[in-house]
C-alpha cells in the first residue's frame, strides 16, 4: 500500500525534526526547512504565523506522536509482548537509525532540551509534552503486561531516561554499544516486574 503524500505543511513539520535530529533547534532554520522540504517560503508565514517557535513546537509534537506510535506497533505486532522486548525494539530501532545514517541523527527531543530549556520555556515545554507522548504507550504497555500503575510509571521513566542517555553517548563514541549495554543490563529488572 502506497503512503500518502505529504502536505507541503506536514514537510516542513518532518523536516523541522530532521533538521533538529541533526543539528539542534538552531538547524531548524525557517529557510533551510522550507528548501528540504520543497515549499514556497512563502508558505511558511501562511503555515506557521508563530514563526520559527511554531514550527519547532509542531516538530516537537509530531516527534512524540512518531516515538508513541513505534510503541504502540510493538504492542500490536508482538504475540506476547515484555517489559524487556519493548524496550529492545525501541532500542534496535534507534540503533539502526544511528549505523544506518552514520550517527548524523540523534533525538529532536533531547536535542531541544539543550538548546533552549533555559531560553524559550514553549520550546521547553513543547519537549516536556512530547516526551509525555511518549512514555504514555510505554506505562500502558506495561499495565496491560500486568504491571501495576506505580511501577509502570517508574520503569516508563527508567526506559525512556536509559534509551535517551544511551543515544547521546552512541552517538558522542560513534557505537551502538551503550544501547546495547542499556537493553542488556535492564532486561531482567525489566522483566522482574512482571506479576
Amino acid at each position: 500500500m502506497e503512503k500518502p503524500q505529504r502536505s507541503p505543511r506536514e514537510r516542513m513539520v518532518y523536516e523541522a525534526a530532521q533538521a533538529m535530529r541533526e543539528d539542534g533547534v538552531g538547524g531548524a532554520a525557517l529557510r533551510t526547512v522550507a528548501t528540504r522540504a520543497a515549499a514556497p517560503r512563502g508558505s511558511l508565514q501562511h503555515y506557521f504565523p508563530g514563526g520559527k517557535d511554531q514550527l519547532v513546537t509542531e516538530a516537537l509534537e509530531w516527534s512524540g506522536e512518531f516515538a508513541a506510535a513505534q510503541v504502540r506497533a510493538y504492542l500490536r505486532d508482538t504475540r506476547r509482548p515484555s517489559p524487556s522486548g519493548m524496550f529492545n525494539d525501541l532500542v534496535r530501532q534507534w540503533a539502526a537509525e544511528l549505523e544506518d545514517r552514520q550517527f548524523a541523527r540523534g533525538c529532536p527531543v533531547a536535542a531541544s532540551v539543550v538548546d533552549t530549556a533555559n531560553a524559550n520555556p514553549q520550546v521547553r515545554a513543547a519537549a516536556a509534552a512530547a516526551l509525555a507522548t511518549w512514555q504514555k504507550p510505554l506505562r500502558s504497555g506495561l499495565r496491560t503486561m500486568g504491571v501495576r500503575p506505580a511501577r509502570a510509571a517508574a520503569l516508563a521513566t527508567l526506559m525512556l531516561a536509559a534509551l535517551e542517555g544511551s543515544l547521546v553517548l552512541a552517538r558522542a563514541e560513534r557505537d551502538t554499544h551503550a544501547l546495547r549495554v542499556v537493553s542488556r543490563e535492564l532486561a531482567p529488572l525489566l522483566d522482574a516486574a512482571l506479576p
